[in-house]
């Protein structure tokens, strides 16, 4: 396993060059020169020129796209336009709000829909799995900004269970304010969940294996549970991992509705003020996360499945 996974990091550097170069285009040469942005309508061409050079967009853009490749591998990608802070301490200390809310909203997403997925699989056909099916329908199709709204005006602004906005930094106050928008994360991510959980389940039930099992004498529960369940552990365990890497675009509109100072809202506080540093590392910051999520992914496989072999 040690071997392969040396391998698979060998072959991830040739697509972290090419994830960096279609970056590096789309946010240096296709967005032009973001120097007339920061300077204004009046400025003159003295400043204009100051600027470019202290930012480097005078150097070439082959020696440009060096320097990015370099601050991909030190992790060291400026200053920001807009706050002048360290990018590097803006996405340290915008960590811990981001996995505040999405660590917990992430683990009760998976569980609550895999035993859901596992009930409706197991009566399937039935009025259970029906109504679930239609609810999960349902939800999919209310956009997560309904949600928002909702649980801002009812739960908080109606009723006060929840504070509108904000966030503190102690662990009891944080809570408080995290615990509406853990909420509606869960509520918005569950449709999908049960409905992909419930497929890869179902699809296992009519392979050759479950209909010996039977023939065998087995009972349903035994063939669900022993056989069913661990062999559709595969894509269960594929979709879990592929979302981790997501949790950060998950949080984009939570964050910025609640005032939570996390990764997501530092993201959309760049776009809205045009803060190319801040939106490259970012963008940058979640190609490398899905990228060896992936990676992740295919050592998972040989855990969940003994017939996955690495090679």
């Amino acid at each position: 396993m040690f071997v392969h996974i040396v391998r698979k990091l060998i072959g991830v550097i040739p697509i972290i060059f090419g994830v960096a170069l279609v970056i590096f285009i789309l946010l240096n040469v296709v967005g032009g020169d973001p120097t007339y942005q920061m300077v204004g309508k009046h400025a003159t061409v003295h400043q204009i020129e100051e600027l470019r050079h202290e930012y480097g967009f005078d150097l070439p853009k082959p020696v440009q796209f060096v320097q990015y490749l370099k601050q991909i591998v030190t992790f060291d990608y400026g200053r920001s336009y807009a706050t002048k802070q360290r990018i590097s301490d803006m996405i340290v200390g915008g960590i811990g709000p981001t996995l505040t809310l999405a660590i917990p909203a992430f683990i009760l997403t998976t569980f609550i829909a895999l035993c859901i997925g596992l009930l409706v699989a197991y009566y399937r056909g039935k009025w259970i799995d029906k109504v679930t099916v239609v609810f999960c329908v349902f939800g999919m199709s209310l956009s997560s900004l309904a949600y928002i709204l909702f649980g801002q005006y009812f739960f908080a602004y109606k009723l006060g269970w929840f504070p509108i906005s904000g966030y503190e930094s102690g662990m009891l106050e944080r809570f408080q304010y995290v615990a509406m928008p853990i909420l509606i994360w869960v509520i918005v991510s569950l449709g999908y969940d049960v409905r992909f959980f419930r497929t890869a389940i179902l699809e296992e039930t009519n392979q050759d294996y479950v209909r010996t099992a039977r023939a065998k004498g087995l009972t349903e529960p035994r063939v669900f549970f022993k056989h069913v369940l661990k062999n559709s552990m595969v894509p269960i365990v594929t979709n879990i991992v592929i979302e981790i890497p997501l949790l950060i675009l998950g949080s984009f509109l939570l964050e910025s509705f609640f005032g939570i100072p996390g990764l997501g809202s530092i993201t959309m506080d760049a776009i809205h003020n045009s803060d190319f540093p801040v939106i490259k590392a970012m963008t940058t910051l979640q190609s490398l996360l899905f990228i060896f999520g992936n990676l992740a992914t295919d050592v998972i496989y040989t855990l969940v499945d003994p017939r996955v072999k690495l090679s």
